[in-house]
């Protein structure tokens, strides 16, 4: 099917002659509405006249084509722009075309003959574009052509001026192409090679004469249809041939180490291999060029070896090639600590000693001083943070591309405060999502000889999927949905503006939590919160609400990483009770965007009560009841949650003071019990004396009369009390 350009408005400056008018004739021929600009001047920008933009019209008229003619300057730009939408009602379409040249030798180059030059070709770029540019944002369209040539791209002896203006046309193209992706409007480069006056003072007569101007405009036509989805690309067009241009990179060298200077001998001495385009990278954006340098400064302030830019083996690989990747094995890693490290982690995390229940994390010296579990995290980050991915067979990626998508620990044990851990990672799997790839980074972390704890880091690599792989693996640890309703409980923590400076001290040395500049060109306005730092804030907020701040309750944490955080907002942990899971979902609590999702934290049971830890005559004689009620929760706990489907409070008192509490969970998982200060939320709590108790339970005391007469108190649903005798029937078999 041929390309239309029906119901299309086009401009082409600089369309009098030459490649202007061929783009002109070719664009009406196929439906477009033309506006035809031409100064009329000569080809040193002096003079004016209308009789080369009006000859060009008279012949798309001519031919039953619609057109008219603009005479203004290009540094009119909304002049132009203005003629179009006076004739036809809308711009879609821009060629940037309109050129002269003063060739001098840079000695000679006048103030007169560089500002020129700038001011026709780039400045007037700048302007005709800019003009346009709203119109076709709010239309959800737009083409635009820019015109570079040779001589910018390599250099021309004579043509300085004209060199700058060219190559900076194609900069402009380049921006351009980024900011208006999102509204359809693209933009490219070419760098024609055409017999035209532009030509003929540096182009042999003949071949002057056979590179015709109709073999570039094809080109163009192609890159503004609607149906091209090409954008940010430069091509070298003529004599009906077409090339695409990328830059090319040496893999280069680093030239310095950790604590020491780099001195230009250590550039003398590795020029050669800086030079070297042996498998050479092509950078295509501003993330792809800063790899090397994100990649060399982890390495060198974590204190690891460098030698070769860090994308040497990538660059060597195919690309990515699960088949090769999976099972792949990174280089072990040590990690040793002492209760420094420990203690650094909890401050990064957001513990404070104004908290008194957070002293156990803080102090070295205190009776139950632990490591938090989330800490398990930092033993295995080293395999991330070495930018150790790239240098596996088939994972030929761009690390600045790689985000950290989703997090999953397990812990075995409770961690040491202090220790030597080694770290064994594999690649679990790899996966294609279209618009990128996931890599599952599979952490074995150990302490001696025995696994201590398990981390699945999901990183998600943009603009490397499309490689025909699978979209999903029953390898990777999924995220679920919390409960439909309001949540069991909800704790809210500010971050400082120091709170990344912190963190970052336990190891996470990306300088997009630091520095300003680097944070601007990954473009956040500034340094981010890491997201394991709110990782760490949200399973600390579940360890106190529902484990009583005890790290041996801690069983597993799941999330995924949704949104920045910045420094100094407020994050809010949002947390659904569902037996021994905790469902979370984490927002900043100014804005209310969620930045973790799909979250959980799996935590073991607590304590029950033993029958065989308690005789007749010791301690509260409750305590047998509730042993036999821990028994039944165990053996028949989901008949008893099925039937009860409630959570009942006890206080039992003894001299009238509080001598136990007990929580009988009938409402989550399979059914608990709890002994001690439970951080849910009962249904219904009762508060009754210990000898009490067992005359209700025994059958001695009618329980409304207990009440009445105010030896049993009720708090909360009062009617759940009618199921109490599922839990207490049968007391006698003890």
């Amino acid at each position: 099917m041929s390309l239309s350009f029906e119901g299309r408005v086009v401009l082409v400056t600089g369309a009098g002659g030459g490649l202007g008018r061929d783009y002109a004739l070719a664009f009406a021929e196929r439906g477009a509405s033309v506006v035809v600009n031409d100064l009329g001047g000569h080809m040193k920008g002096g003079g004016k006249s209308s009789a080369a933009a009006d000859k060009v019209v008279e012949e798309i008229r001519a031919k039953g084509g619609k057109a008219v003619a603009n005479y203004d300057s290009v540094e009119d730009g909304e002049k132009l722009i203005q003629s179009a939408l006076d004739a036809f009602g809308r711009i879609d379409i821009v060629v940037n075309n309109a050129g002269i040249l003063r060739d001098r030798s840079f000695a000679r180059t006048s103030d007169l003959d560089w500002d020129l030059i700038q001011r026709v070709h780039l400045r007037g770029s700048f302007l005709v574009t800019r003009a346009a540019w709203n119109h076709m944002k709010t239309q959800k369209f737009g083409r635009i052509i820019m015109t570079t040539s040779a001589a910018g791209i390599y250099g021309n002896f004579g043509q300085a001026n004209y060199s700058a203006a060219k190559l900076g046309m194609l900069g402009l193209s380049n921006t351009l192409a980024i900011e208006g992706r999102k509204y359809n409007i693209h933009c490219n480069t070419i760098a024609p090679v055409a017999g035209s006056r532009l030509t003929e003072t540096i182009m042999p007569p003949e071949l002057v004469a056979s590179l015709k101007s109709e073999y570039v405009a094809p080109l163009v036509l192609w890159l503004c249809h609607e149906q091209c989805q090409e954008n940010g690309s430069l091509f070298e067009v003529g004599g009906g041939w077409v090339g695409k241009l990328r830059w090319e990179r040496s893999l280069g060298r680093t030239v310095r180490q950790k604590n020491q200077a780099m001195t230009p001998e250590a550039v003398r001495d590795q020029w050669d291999k800086i030079c070297d385009f042996t498998d050479a990278t092509k950078p295509t954006s501003v993330g792809e060029s800063l790899q090397s340098v994100v990649a060399v400064l982890s390495q060198v302030e974590s204190g690891g070896e460098v030698g070769m830019n860090p994308t040497a083996a990538a660059a060597s690989a195919s690309g990515i090639n699960p088949a090769e990747a999976v099972g792949q094995k990174l280089p072990p890693t040590t990690f040793t600590f002492t209760h420094t490290q420990c203690i650094l982690y909890a401050l990064g995390v957001g513990m404070s000693t104004k908290d008194p229940d957070h002293l156990r994390f803080l102090y070295e010296g205190h009776e139950d001083f632990s490591c938090l579990p989330s800490f398990g995290v930092i033993p295995s980050q080293a395999a991330m943070m070495e930018g150790g991915l790239s240098s596996l067979p088939g994972l030929n990626i761009d690390l600045t591309q790689v985000l950290h998508g989703e997090q999953y620990l397990e812990l075995f044990k409770p961690l040491p405060t202090s220790g030597t851990l080694r770290s064994e990672s594999s690649i679990a799997d790899v996966l294609d999502k279209g618009s990128g790839a996931v890599i599952l980074l599979d952490v074995n972390t150990y302490c001696g000889g025995e696994l201590i704890c398990y981390n699945q880091f999901s990183v998600f690599v943009v603009g490397a999927g499309g490689f025909g792989g699978k979209r999903t693996s029953n390898k990777a640890v999924a995220p679920l949905p919390p409960p439909k309703r309001a949540p069991d409980a909800v704790m809210i923590d500010s971050t400082t503006r120091d709170q990344a400076a912190l963190y970052r001290l336990s190891g996470d040395w990306n300088p997009l939590h630091i520095d300003p500049s680097f944070a601007a060109m990954g473009g956040f306005k500034a340094p981010i919160l890491h997201g394991l730092c709110s990782f760490g804030f949200a399973a600390r907020h579940v360890l106190k609400q529902f484990a009583g701040n005890d790290p041996s309750r801690f069983k597993a944490i799941k999330v995924r990483f949704a949104k920045p955080v910045m420094p100094g907002q407020s994050l809010q942990t949002e947390m659904w009770k569902e037996g021994n899971r905790i469902h979370i979902q984490c927002r900043v609590k100014e804005t209310g965007d969620v930045v973790l999702t799909g979250a959980y934290v799996d935590l073991h049971g607590a304590p029950e009560a033993s029958p065989e830890s308690l005789t007749q005559g010791e301690g509260l004689q409750s305590e047998l009841v509730f042993a036999e009620i821990g028994r039944r929760i165990k053996d028949s706990g989901s008949e008893l949650v099925n039937k009860v489907n409630a959570v009942f409070g006890w206080e039992i008192t003894k001299d009238g003071k509080n001598a136990a509490q007990w929580t009988i969970d009938l409402k989550n998982g399979s059914g608990s019990l709890h002994k001690g200060p439970y951080t849910g939320k009962a249904d219904v709590t009762f508060t009754v004396s210990d000898e009490d108790f067992m005359t209700v339970v025994q059958g001695k005391l009618d329980p409304q009369k207990a009440f009445f007469s105010g030896k049993l108190k009720v708090r909360g649903n009062i009617m759940l009390s009618q199921k109490l005798e599922v839990i207490l029937k049968d007391y006698a078999k003890l």
